[in-house]
């Protein structure tokens, strides 16, 4: 399994506390508003919308706070204009990390991001300098009570699945970026219970790290990155053994 899988249980897991802070709200109320700006507030032809509104109704969050973030978004009112950045860079190790933000300050954005990597051990890069290194993917996470890895290698490949993995805690299916809402729905239909679904930078190549220093160097970088207001997703290509992982979640 790799860094990205188990960075995707991390981040399941801090859900929760991130809930308490209030910043799951603020997350999903800026995504929702550069959904609806960069693709209309036409749910039935803007997955991306459709997604992050689906985001909202998991999270418990107020139908009119949706209703407002769209509005937004279209300009139907006046609010904050966000734009989305991405930022590049190296972590303890020599992990490659990407960063992506929506933000309304740039350059604030952009120092303190800088300042994060510089402070955990890691370099922020130029634009292009890590990102060859990562596909963009559709991945959908599907409980594995219940069923099968047949029934799950059927359904998904059926539904226009690219690939599955079924060594993780869950079922993780792959598909390409377009494809996503279409095997979603299609594993919907077929009553299978969707963890989550979501597009994700996938690493061609993985950097094994062994040492646990390095490796909790990296959780801290990846972690506080993670909970900068204007983070809306970070990746990286660390493969970090699930035996190292447990002596770091002690």
């Amino acid at each position: 399994m790799g860094g990205h899988s188990h960075w995707a249980g991390i981040k399941h897991k801090k859900a929760l506390v991130d809930a308490k802070k209030g910043k799951v709200f603020t997350k999903i109320i800026r995504e929702i508003t550069i959904a609806a700006k960069l693709g209309g507030a036409d749910l039935e032809h803007n997955p991306r919308l459709r997604k992050a509104v689906d985001d909202s109704k998991a999270a418990n969050m107020p139908s009119d706070n949706v209703k407002r973030a769209i509005m937004k978004g279209t300009g139907a009112l006046d609010g904050v204009t966000y734009e989305e950045v991405m930022y590049e860079g190296y972590g303890p190790g020599s992990v490659a990390v990407i960063v992506e933000c929506t933000t309304d300050n740039k350059n604030r954005t952009f120092s303190e991001i800088r300042k994060i990597f510089s402070s955990r051990g890691g370099n922020l890069g130029s634009a292009g300098s890590v990102s060859y290194m990562f596909k963009k993917r559709g991945l959908i996470l599907v409980p594995k009570e219940g069923l099968s890895e047949d029934d799950i290698m059927n359904a998904a490949l059926d539904a226009g699945a690219d690939d599955v993995k079924t060594e993780g805690p869950s079922y993780e299916i792959f598909t390409a970026p377009e494809n996503l809402n279409a095997v979603k729905t299609a594993l919907e239909g077929k009553k299978i219970k969707i963890e989550s679904a979501n597009l994700t930078m996938i690493p061609d190549n993985e950097v094994e790290v062994t040492d646990e220093n390095t490796a909790a160097s990296i959780i801290k970088l990846i972690e506080e990155l993670d909970e900068h207001d204007d983070t809306k997703d970070v990746y990286s290509n660390y493969n970090i053994p699930d035996a190292i992982l447990e002596k770091l979640d002690a």
